[in-house]
């Protein structure tokens, strides 16, 4: 088989399996379309650019969340290192100066001599599946018209499609720190977090004007049903007075410092750099027209005269059958040299796709090899995901993120949340650093730590 290996799409998957690979000594030729050609939501040419929060969620080690960041650390993920050396203050959270972010990445890969970076859109794959060519495609949700046709073309009516939400950004300048407080929940990290509490009534008025807001006009294909984990703000607001308020609002671990008290709701600000010039409205991705952003969000107490240095917007996002097309390895069955990783392939969120850039390499790195292709235990927090999104009796199949609900079950599981996922953490330890072990033919790169928080 061909020492060669062509990526398609420069997002966090494509640029965690190009650099993998590299790094083994594998030649990768790497497409990203961007900056020739643009999506209605990418800003920037640069390699793993992120669109709609610059957060790789908690930092806290026994959530699942943190134990996939140990994995990905523990089999020598280079993408999540970026992350780590580009991090902002984020309370319990991994978030990152998105451009710092993105930047060291580009520079990373450009700077590799195994890596060819090709800037042009790629419409060439049953060229490539006619050769049998070892590939790796991780387009992401925003797959280009022309590869896509050629996907549906491939996989017939097993090609799928939902939508996302990006939250607006606004510049730190333009807010009122007097009616703002500084704070993370429980005060754990720091005060890394804008809080601005709101009262009952300003609460009230919110919810009220986001479920009478004027929406951007649904285009045909945006009839589909919503993501759960992503849906826009004003559609969570239609699903329940409360429903924020026990969500994205929820007031629980802070107290205003003007009353002492616990507030009726608080919207939070998360930096979007080191330096704090600019802020994404947590939980407020949203598909308002541009006016009804600005008159809305103002409302928010301390946003009075917020200037906007991003709206919020709505995109297409695509994504295959996974448990009807893909085996466990994420190799198309039909066509098993052809390999996905990323949103493409349902698993959701940042570090999942990062995750899946990292497994879709070492499969592939393997078969050139001649190798059996490894599998994650379903001990571990990633390999429970790939279990579940690959199992082809799972119906109605949607996008799905690292959690603790789909992971095997302990044998003698404590009946407390805190302790059961302590121990579900420790499991996933163990099962990682053995997989390490185990599978030191595939050259994993080395291990790092996290600066995970106290438990």
């Amino acid at each position: 088989m061909s020492e060669s290996v062509t990526i398609i799409g420069g997002g966090l998957a494509g640029s965690e399996a190009a650099w993998q690979l590299a790094e083994r000594g594998v030649l990768v030729r790497l497409y990203e379309m961007r900056p020739r050609r643009q999506t209605p939501v990418h800003r920037g040419g640069d390699l793993a650019e992120l669109v709609c929060s610059n957060s790789l969620k908690s930092l806290d080690a026994n959530t699942a969340a943190g134990a996939l960041k140990y994995e990905l650390s523990t089999l020598g993920s280079q993408v999540l290192r970026c992350a780590l050396e580009t991090r902002v203050a984020a309370g319990g959270a991994l978030a990152v100066d998105r451009e710092a972010f993105a930047q060291l990445v580009t520079e990373s890969l450009e700077a590799h001599p195994n890596v060819e970076l090709i800037r042009e859109e790629f419409t060439a794959l049953p060229a490539l599946i006619e050769a049998q060519s070892p590939v790796i495609l991780a387009t992401g949700p925003l797959t280009s018209s022309a590869l896509e046709e050629q996907l549906v073309g491939l996989l017939g009516q097993e090609s799928l499609a939902f939508f996302d939400a990006a939250a607006p950004v606004v510049e730190a300048p333009s807010l009122d720190t007097e009616r703002l407080f500084f704070q993370s929940r429980y005060d754990k990290s720091g005060a890394d977090y804008l809080n601005a509490p709101l009262t009952r009534e300003e609460y009230d008025h919110l919810v009220r004007e986001l479920t009478e807001a004027q929406r951007v006009i649904p285009r045909s294909f945006e009839t589909a049903e919503l993501f759960q984990a992503c849906q826009p703000v004003e559609e969570v607001a239609r699903s329940g007075h409360d429903t924020l308020r026990h969500g994205a609002l929820k007031p629980v671990g802070l107290r205003d410092p003007r009353t002492g008290q616990r507030p009726w709701a608080v919207v939070q600000l998360r930096p979007e750099n080191n330096e704090g010039t600019a802020y994404n409205l947590v939980g407020f991705q949203t598909n308002l027209t541009f006016g009804e952003q600005e008159r809305i969000f103002r409302l928010i107490p301390g946003l009075e005269q917020a200037v906007f240095s991003r709206f919020g917007v709505m995109h297409r996002n695509t994504f295959v059958n996974t448990p009807r097309v893909l085996s466990r390895s994420f190799a198309l069955r039909s066509h098993p040299f052809l390999r996905f990783a990323g949103q493409i392939t349902g698993t959701e969120g940042y570090a999942e796709a990062i995750a899946s850039g990292l497994f879709a390499a070492l499969a592939t790195y393997a078969e050139l090899r001649g190798l059996e292709a490894p599998v994650l235990p379903v001990e571990t927090v990633l390999g429970s995901l790939f279990a579940y999104a690959t199992n082809p009796g799972l119906e109605d199949y949607q996008p799905m993120h690292v959690n603790y609900g789909i992971i095997k079950a302990l044998p003698a599981p404590p009946r407390r949340k805190k302790e059961r996922y302590a121990a579900y953490r420790q499991r996933a330890c163990v099962a990682v650093e053995a997989f390490r072990e185990q599978h030191r033919f595939l050259s994993l790169l080395p291990a790092y730590p996290v600066p995970f928080l106290e438990p």
